[in-house]
């Protein structure tokens, strides 16, 4: 199982608000240009997105469904891609002071993904998860800036 996990240095508050828009899937998952919500109220359980992933000239939509979640703290989602089969993947929020700890938990379900998992293959989802927790990061600390200016500008006008 591929375990990762790091520290964001904003509020799980601001991670989870990133984590439940499901319009906002393909800013932190690797390797995904688009995301849409398709069923459901994301990230209810059963909720699902629509995912594109593009190679090359190839196009490929898969969705992921939530299976698990615990407002606040925990998503557990169903990677489908195709003739790989699907993926478990579980994100866990922990408060690390006024951070978050974000531990992503992922390992093949069904298919080929299952079937054919090794070392070498866990090692591409280690270098995954890095990039995705990275991204993770960033769009996290964009939004967090973006509050932090928008109630410093409504104090601003407040204070007129």
């Amino acid at each position: 199982m591929a375990v990762r996990h790091r520290l964001i240095k904003v509020s799980p508050r601001t991670v989870w608000a990133v984590l439940s828009d499901g319009s906002r899937y393909a800013d932190w998952v690797v390797g995904t240009s688009s995301s849409e919500p398709v069923r459901g109220q994301w990230p209810q359980v059963g909720a699902a997105i629509a995912y594109e992933v593009r190679v090359g000239p190839l196009r490929l939509t898969n969705e992921t469904v939530v299976r698990h979640c615990e407002e606040g703290s925990q998503l557990e989602l169903e990677a489908h891609a195709g003739v790989l089969g699907t993926a478990r993947i579980a994100l866990e929020l922990r408060p690390w002071g006024e951070h978050c700890l974000v531990i992503v938990d992922e390992h093949p379900l069904q298919g080929a993904s299952g079937r054919l998992h090794n070392a070498a293959a866990e090692a591409l989802i280690q270098l995954r998860h890095r990039a995705m927790l990275a991204r993770l990061a960033r769009v996290c600390e964009e939004q967090d800036r973006s509050e932090r200016s928008e109630r410093f500008q409504q104090g601003r006008a407040a204070a007129r």
